[in-house]
Protein backbone atom coordinates (compact mmCIF):
# COMPACT_ATOMS: atom_id res chain seq x y z
CA UNK A 1 0.00 0.00 0.00
CA UNK A 2 1.26 3.34 -0.86
CA UNK A 3 2.09 6.00 1.61
CA UNK A 4 -1.01 8.22 0.36
CA UNK A 5 -3.17 5.19 0.63
CA UNK A 6 -2.17 4.65 4.54
CA UNK A 7 -2.71 8.19 5.26
CA UNK A 8 -6.24 8.49 3.87
CA UNK A 9 -7.56 5.12 6.11
CA UNK A 10 -10.72 5.11 7.62
CA UNK A 11 -12.70 3.27 10.07
CA UNK A 12 -16.62 3.56 10.13
CA UNK A 13 -17.89 4.03 13.62
CA UNK A 14 -21.54 3.21 12.65
CA UNK A 15 -24.09 6.27 12.09
CA UNK A 16 -22.07 7.98 9.51
CA UNK A 17 -19.02 8.63 11.45
CA UNK A 18 -15.64 7.88 10.62
CA UNK A 19 -12.20 7.72 12.33
CA UNK A 20 -8.74 8.62 11.12
CA UNK A 21 -5.13 9.79 11.54
CA UNK A 22 -4.23 13.07 10.14
CA UNK A 23 -0.58 12.61 8.97
CA UNK A 24 2.21 14.54 9.21
CA UNK A 25 3.70 13.54 5.44
CA UNK A 26 1.39 16.11 3.70
CA UNK A 27 2.43 19.39 5.54
CA UNK A 28 3.01 23.10 4.63
CA UNK A 29 4.98 24.16 7.85
CA UNK A 30 3.85 21.83 9.60
CA UNK A 31 -0.07 22.46 8.52
CA UNK A 32 -1.80 19.63 7.05
CA UNK A 33 -2.53 20.43 3.39
CA UNK A 34 -5.93 21.33 2.60
CA UNK A 35 -6.51 18.60 -0.65
CA UNK A 36 -5.09 15.75 1.88
CA UNK A 37 -7.81 16.67 4.50
CA UNK A 38 -10.91 17.00 1.39
CA UNK A 39 -9.48 13.49 0.20
CA UNK A 40 -10.35 12.15 3.48
CA UNK A 41 -13.55 14.20 3.50
CA UNK A 42 -14.41 12.55 -0.24
CA UNK A 43 -13.53 9.06 0.73
CA UNK A 44 -15.71 8.81 3.81
CA UNK A 45 -18.87 10.81 1.47
CA UNK A 46 -18.33 8.16 -1.13
CA UNK A 47 -18.70 5.18 1.71
CA UNK A 48 -22.05 6.80 1.99
CA UNK A 49 -22.21 7.46 -1.54
CA UNK A 50 -24.54 5.44 -4.01
CA UNK A 51 -23.23 7.75 -6.70
CA UNK A 52 -19.42 7.95 -7.45
CA UNK A 53 -19.15 10.70 -10.62
CA UNK A 54 -17.32 13.71 -11.02
CA UNK A 55 -17.68 15.24 -7.22
CA UNK A 56 -17.94 18.78 -6.09
CA UNK A 57 -16.97 18.93 -2.90
CA UNK A 58 -16.29 22.58 -1.27
CA UNK A 59 -15.02 22.71 2.52
CA UNK A 60 -14.69 25.83 4.88
CA UNK A 61 -11.82 25.67 7.32
CA UNK A 62 -13.04 26.66 10.48
CA UNK A 63 -9.82 26.07 12.53
CA UNK A 64 -6.42 24.86 11.77
CA UNK A 65 -6.01 20.83 12.17
CA UNK A 66 -2.86 19.33 13.82
CA UNK A 67 -1.85 15.81 12.88
CA UNK A 68 -3.13 13.14 14.77
CA UNK A 69 -6.82 11.11 15.19
CA UNK A 70 -9.68 12.75 13.78
CA UNK A 71 -13.68 12.20 13.32
CA UNK A 72 -15.82 12.95 10.46
CA UNK A 73 -19.83 12.66 10.77
CA UNK A 74 -21.62 12.48 7.58
CA UNK A 75 -25.04 13.74 6.52
CA UNK A 76 -26.94 12.88 3.55
CA UNK A 77 -29.03 16.45 2.76
CA UNK A 78 -30.61 15.51 -0.52
CA UNK A 79 -30.95 12.90 -3.54
CA UNK A 80 -32.52 12.77 -6.59
CA UNK A 81 -32.04 10.45 -10.21
CA UNK A 82 -28.63 12.24 -10.92
CA UNK A 83 -27.17 13.63 -7.59
CA UNK A 84 -26.86 12.54 -4.09
CA UNK A 85 -25.52 15.66 -1.61
CA UNK A 86 -23.58 15.66 2.13
CA UNK A 87 -22.95 17.38 4.26
CA UNK A 88 -19.31 16.55 6.80
CA UNK A 89 -18.38 18.00 9.45
CA UNK A 90 -14.81 17.37 10.80
CA UNK A 91 -13.99 16.82 14.64
CA UNK A 92 -10.38 17.04 16.70
CA UNK A 93 -10.64 16.65 20.12
CA UNK A 94 -14.43 18.03 20.49
CA UNK A 95 -13.70 20.83 18.33
CA UNK A 96 -15.15 21.30 14.10
CA UNK A 97 -12.33 21.83 12.27
CA UNK A 98 -13.79 21.53 8.76
CA UNK A 99 -17.25 21.87 7.37
CA UNK A 100 -17.85 20.68 3.67
CA UNK A 101 -20.68 20.08 0.90
CA UNK A 102 -20.63 17.13 -1.99
CA UNK A 103 -22.26 16.64 -4.58
CA UNK A 104 -21.88 13.43 -6.45
CA UNK A 105 -23.48 12.28 -9.81
CA UNK A 106 -24.73 9.10 -11.20
CA UNK A 107 -22.83 7.98 -14.09
CA UNK A 108 -24.07 9.78 -17.58
CA UNK A 109 -23.42 8.34 -20.56
CA UNK A 110 -25.08 10.74 -22.90
CA UNK A 111 -22.67 13.62 -22.24
CA UNK A 112 -21.64 14.06 -25.83
CA UNK A 113 -20.07 17.13 -25.66
CA UNK A 114 -16.85 17.64 -24.92
CA UNK A 115 -15.41 21.35 -25.68
CA UNK A 116 -12.35 23.15 -24.10
CA UNK A 117 -12.06 27.26 -23.95
CA UNK A 118 -8.63 26.86 -22.57
CA UNK A 119 -5.58 24.53 -23.01
CA UNK A 120 -2.96 23.04 -21.07
CA UNK A 121 -0.83 25.29 -19.47
CA UNK A 122 2.52 25.86 -21.61
CA UNK A 123 5.26 24.32 -19.99
CA UNK A 124 8.85 23.58 -20.70
CA UNK A 125 9.94 20.24 -21.22
CA UNK A 126 10.13 18.57 -17.61
CA UNK A 127 13.96 18.09 -17.36
CA UNK A 128 14.09 21.90 -17.84
CA UNK A 129 11.64 22.78 -14.83
CA UNK A 130 12.44 23.57 -11.77
CA UNK A 131 11.85 20.68 -8.52
CA UNK A 132 10.92 22.14 -5.74
CA UNK A 133 13.36 20.63 -2.59
CA UNK A 134 12.81 18.71 -0.20
CA UNK A 135 12.51 20.82 2.91
CA UNK A 136 12.23 20.65 6.66
CA UNK A 137 8.46 21.09 8.07
CA UNK A 138 7.40 20.55 4.51
CA UNK A 139 7.08 17.16 3.90
CA UNK A 140 4.44 17.44 1.10
CA UNK A 141 7.35 18.28 -1.03
CA UNK A 142 8.88 15.39 0.12
CA UNK A 143 6.09 13.06 -1.71
CA UNK A 144 5.08 14.58 -4.55
CA UNK A 145 7.80 15.69 -7.13
CA UNK A 146 6.50 18.97 -8.52
CA UNK A 147 8.95 20.47 -11.04
CA UNK A 148 8.19 24.44 -12.03
CA UNK A 149 8.42 25.86 -15.04
CA UNK A 150 11.12 28.28 -15.29
CA UNK A 151 9.35 31.13 -16.74
CA UNK A 152 7.42 31.29 -13.18
CA UNK A 153 9.67 29.80 -10.51
CA UNK A 154 11.96 32.72 -10.28
CA UNK A 155 10.37 33.80 -6.65
CA UNK A 156 12.08 30.70 -5.17
CA UNK A 157 15.37 32.98 -5.94
CA UNK A 158 14.47 36.61 -5.02
CA UNK A 159 13.48 37.14 -8.98
CA UNK A 160 9.65 38.16 -8.82
CA UNK A 161 7.24 38.65 -12.11
CA UNK A 162 4.09 40.25 -13.32
CA UNK A 163 1.72 37.60 -13.13
CA UNK A 164 0.53 35.92 -10.12
CA UNK A 165 0.86 32.26 -11.79
CA UNK A 166 2.85 29.36 -10.91
CA UNK A 167 2.46 26.03 -13.21
CA UNK A 168 4.23 23.20 -13.39
CA UNK A 169 4.48 18.68 -13.16
CA UNK A 170 3.17 16.44 -10.27
CA UNK A 171 3.69 13.09 -9.86
CA UNK A 172 3.90 11.34 -6.74
CA UNK A 173 7.64 10.37 -5.31
CA UNK A 174 6.69 6.95 -4.91
CA UNK A 175 5.03 6.46 -8.65
CA UNK A 176 1.45 5.71 -6.83
CA UNK A 177 -0.76 5.97 -9.88
CA UNK A 178 -3.37 9.16 -9.93
CA UNK A 179 -6.99 8.18 -8.70
CA UNK A 180 -10.65 10.10 -7.60
CA UNK A 181 -9.14 10.84 -4.21
CA UNK A 182 -5.59 12.15 -4.84
CA UNK A 183 -6.64 14.74 -7.31
CA UNK A 184 -7.92 16.43 -4.15
CA UNK A 185 -4.41 16.47 -2.81
CA UNK A 186 -2.65 18.02 -6.02
CA UNK A 187 -4.96 20.40 -7.29
CA UNK A 188 -3.77 22.76 -4.03
CA UNK A 189 -0.28 21.49 -3.75
CA UNK A 190 0.71 24.31 -5.80
CA UNK A 191 2.54 26.88 -3.82
CA UNK A 192 0.46 29.45 -3.55
CA UNK A 193 0.43 31.67 -7.37
CA UNK A 194 1.31 35.23 -5.42
CA UNK A 195 4.81 33.96 -4.50
CA UNK A 196 5.26 34.99 -8.54
CA UNK A 197 4.75 38.54 -7.16
CA UNK A 198 5.32 38.70 -3.91
CA UNK A 199 7.85 36.66 -2.80
CA UNK A 200 7.89 33.88 -0.32
CA UNK A 201 6.78 35.66 2.61
CA UNK A 202 3.53 35.52 1.32
CA UNK A 203 1.02 33.97 3.63
CA UNK A 204 -1.91 32.13 2.43
CA UNK A 205 -3.92 30.33 5.01
CA UNK A 206 -7.28 29.02 2.77
CA UNK A 207 -10.82 29.93 3.96
CA UNK A 208 -12.83 28.15 1.50
CA UNK A 209 -11.76 25.68 -1.56
CA UNK A 210 -14.30 24.25 -3.81
CA UNK A 211 -12.44 21.09 -6.21
CA UNK A 212 -14.78 19.43 -9.29
CA UNK A 213 -13.56 16.44 -10.44
CA UNK A 214 -13.95 16.31 -14.12
CA UNK A 215 -12.25 13.55 -15.74
CA UNK A 216 -9.96 10.59 -14.29
CA UNK A 217 -6.47 11.03 -15.46
CA UNK A 218 -4.31 8.69 -18.38
CA UNK A 219 -1.19 9.67 -17.22
CA UNK A 220 0.59 9.45 -13.99
CA UNK A 221 2.21 12.69 -14.26
CA UNK A 222 -0.11 16.04 -14.38
CA UNK A 223 0.36 19.39 -15.92
CA UNK A 224 -0.83 21.89 -13.39
CA UNK A 225 -1.24 26.01 -12.72
CA UNK A 226 -2.94 28.21 -10.34
CA UNK A 227 -3.93 31.62 -10.61
CA UNK A 228 -4.66 34.65 -8.71
CA UNK A 229 -6.21 37.45 -10.45
CA UNK A 230 -7.15 39.51 -7.42
CA UNK A 231 -5.92 41.14 -3.78
CA UNK A 232 -8.19 42.88 -2.24
CA UNK A 233 -9.09 43.19 1.61
CA UNK A 234 -6.65 41.28 2.58
CA UNK A 235 -8.24 38.60 0.75
CA UNK A 236 -7.47 36.93 -2.77
CA UNK A 237 -8.86 33.66 -5.44
CA UNK A 238 -6.56 31.52 -6.82
CA UNK A 239 -8.04 29.58 -9.68
CA UNK A 240 -6.68 26.05 -10.24
CA UNK A 241 -6.45 23.47 -13.41
CA UNK A 242 -4.77 19.97 -13.26
CA UNK A 243 -4.99 18.27 -16.93
CA UNK A 244 -3.01 14.89 -17.82
CA UNK A 245 -0.01 14.83 -20.60
CA UNK A 246 -2.55 14.13 -23.12
CA UNK A 247 -4.42 16.79 -22.92
CA UNK A 248 -7.34 16.07 -21.22
CA UNK A 249 -8.78 18.29 -17.78
CA UNK A 250 -8.68 16.10 -14.98
CA UNK A 251 -10.36 18.41 -11.94
CA UNK A 252 -10.29 22.45 -11.76
CA UNK A 253 -10.30 24.13 -8.08
CA UNK A 254 -11.54 27.77 -7.06
CA UNK A 255 -10.25 28.82 -3.60
CA UNK A 256 -10.72 31.84 -1.16
CA UNK A 257 -8.01 32.77 0.81
CA UNK A 258 -6.50 35.33 3.12
CA UNK A 259 -3.28 37.19 2.28
CA UNK A 260 -0.86 38.06 4.96
CA UNK A 261 2.35 39.09 4.61
CA UNK A 262 5.74 38.64 7.28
Amino acid sequence: MNLFDKDILLTELGNSRFAGVISDNWSVNGNPNGGYLMAMITEAMLRKSDKKNTPLVTANYLSRCVPGEVEIQISEIARSRQFTRFEARVSQQGEEKIRALGTFASENTTCNVERYDTRPPELAPVEECVQIPPMPKYSLFQNLDLRLDPGCAGWMFGNLTDVSQNKGYFRFSDGRHIDLLSLFLIIDSMPPAVMATQGMNAWVPTIELSVNIRNLPQTDRLRCSLRTRFITCGLLEADGEVWDEKGNLAAISRQIAQFKTG
